[in-house]
């Protein structure tokens, strides 16, 4: 609300509104609707330097990143450092109990690889697991949710490629927050008491203590998770998988019901794999591979380039019916595709041919709204993606570009809010749930099985400008992620705003079916039009993190300058010198 009267008091003060570019909407009797959107077109300043930038999801992340930049760390030092605080100081996001992902780019050689830092299932995962205990699908939360946690290896394999300070020093600063404390936010003293429904005791204890968060201002510690941090420090990946930790996570999930064993946490390596790639709008956009959903991004764009976005006007009812009911068609490909690649066929090819993407963008009718959309090819399958008890999707995303050039774009999760909702007090890890995505649907690509990794919506992304860099993006927010990115990719690239103002620019989100959320920001008028068009919407007062929380990092070749941007729908902070 707060963020919400700053922009009504910009707006007032300053006569800073921005409308809707292209031509008036025009409502279902045909009447003329007027211009579509407006809101005060930045809250928030660009940060701007020529050496080094950051962005992440907090504050205290942000100035461990950039300190470590500023000491002549590399841009993988920096995030590392910021990952490992954020693991502290957002403990229901993300954490040492969790995945990750990232994308690189070597300013010297201009080679771009990418690090798929996502977990496994254990030996004994199969189907006959869970049906044997009465189960038709995979638990949302708890021990059978819970896959190897694959961050803690990729940040050691991140390091070893691509680091120059020592691994102890960069995660010194979220040893000292996890063991001396950190100040609670308000907001997250909120995201604490709407998400710690599926919390253990030992959940509730620490971070709902008395049944309410901790108050704002006071120190939240967790000094288990301190030492386990510290062991990893010193230790690298062994200290966590291969020790006496792994063998009290294996012995904690177990007595939970799961199904990781610690040869299983021994047996966990991250993939170094090579990333997607597509040409849209003068850049090559660059992702993960799968298992993430990464492909759907690119055909999303690939499907884009049939319709003519720019003319279409930004956020006006004919641009956001078109970018939704695209969305539906790469996610209809993305339910029934995607899956661990090692596993499973997943006809990544086959998925992002342009002539076939032509045909399917053609499927788009201007005047209706899709309630149900098939796969393009392959017989009918259920969806492969989970359902999160929180919409908001609880991830952090965070980057960095460094004085010699390199970029790193890099995210990761526990996936639900408290994902698993598993304190183990002995560790003080928190585990995710990321296994709650696998499905017991018998020939789906996604079906559990031994050493399988999970369908992931984490998806990272970077932009090239020819064989340079070009800039970073990436956002919370699981189903949302790649509808969040071509939206900024589109504000940043077609409607001609700042990286802060991409970010901002108000947003829809599409699920299953009719239903759309949008923020209320968008007019009424343009709100109505949809309306009539079949889709179900419901607006969504203020900043919120339902629509994500992105950051990132834009350069320009011309000056070379460095311009980071971080969403206020979060607590997210950019920096640069």
């Amino acid at each position: 609300m707060r963020h919400r009267a700053l922009s009504s008091f910009l707006a007032a003060s300053a006569a800073l509104v921005l409308t809707a570019c292209g031509p008036a909407d025009t409502a279902s009797d045909g009447a003329q609707m007027e211009s579509a959107t407006s809101y005060a077109p930045q809250n928030r300043p660009d940060v701007r330097g020529t050496r080094g930038a950051v962005s992440s999801d907090h504050p205290l992340a942000a100035q461990a990143g950039l300190r470590v930049l500023q000491d002549g760390g590399t841009a993988t030092d920096a995030i590392i450092a910021m990952a490992g605080v954020l693991a502290v100081v957002r403990p229901h996001m993300n954490g040492v109990g969790g995945d990750a992902f990232g994308i690189f780019y070597d300013g010297a050689t201009g080679e771009v690889t990418a690090l798929n830092g996502s977990g496994r299932s254990g030996a004994l995962a199969t189907p006959a697991f869970f049906r044997s205990q009465g189960l038709d699908a995979v638990p949302q939360t708890g021990g059978r949710s819970v896959s190897v946690p694959g961050a803690v290896a990729a940040w050691v394999d991140a390091h070893e490629r691509f680091g120059s300070k020592p691994f102890a020093d960069l995660l010194a600063p979220a040893i000292h927050f996890a063991s001396e404390g950190f100040p609670v936010s308000t907001r997250l003293a909120m995201d604490f008491e709407q998400q710690g429904g599926a919390l253990n005791e030992a959940g509730r204890a620490l971070y709902l203590p008395g049944g309410a968060a901790p108050p704002v201002g006071s120190l939240l510690k967790n000094k288990a998770l301190g030492t386990t941090i510290a062991r990893i420090a010193e230790g690298g990946k062994d200290a966590f998988y291969r020790s006496p930790i792994a063998h009290k996570l294996a012995a904690f999930i177990q007595g939970e019901g799961g199904h990781l064993r610690a040869p299983d946490f021994a047996a966990h390596e991250s993939t170094w794999v090579t990333p997607l790639r597509n040409d849209y709008l003068g850049y090559t956009f660059v992702v993960m591979p799968p298992n993430t959903q990464g492909v759907a991004q690119l055909t999303y764009m690939e499907m884009a380039k049939a319709h003519p976005i720019r003319s279409l006007g930004h956020n006006t009812a004919s641009y956001l019916h078109t970018m939704i009911e695209l969305k539906k068609l790469a996610f209809a490909d993305r339910d029934r595709w995607v899956a661990d690649p090692e596993k499973a066929n997943v006809p990544v090819g086959r998925m992002m041919d342009p002539a076939y993407l032509r045909a399917r963008a053609a499927l788009v009718e201007p005047g209706h709204a899709a309630d149900g959309v098939s796969a393009g090819f392959g017989d009918a399958r259920g969806d492969s993606d989970g359902k999160a008890p929180d919409d908001s999707g609880d991830t952090v995303y965070l980057t960095a570009v460094d004085q010699f050039g390199n970029a790193v774009s890099w995210i990761q999760s526990n996936f639900a809010g408290f994902g698993s909702g598993l304190l183990d007090t002995q560790t003080g890890v928190l585990l995710h749930n990321r296994g709650a995505l696998y499905t017991l649907e018998p020939g789906h690509p996604n079906l559990v099985a031994p050493h399988k990794r999970p369908y992931h919506t984490l998806t990272p992304m970077m932009a090239l400008r020819g064989t340079g860099f070009g800039f970073t993006v990436g956002t919370p927010g699981g189903d949302s992620q790649t509808q969040t990115l071509l939206q900024i990719v589109h504000n940043l690239l077609l409607f001609d705003m700042t990286p802060q103002q991409a970010i901002e620019a108000p947003r829809f989100r599409s699920y299953e079916g009719l239903g759309v959320s949008i923020e209320d920001r968008v007019g009424l008028d343009v709100r109505a039009s949809l309306t009539a068009l079949g889709h179900e919407l419901r607006a969504i007062e203020g900043w919120t993190a339902t629509f994500g929380g992105a950051q990132m990092i834009f350069w320009d070749p011309e000056t070379g300058t460095l311009t980071a941007a971080a969403d206020p729908r979060r607590e997210a902070y950019a920096l640069a010198y």
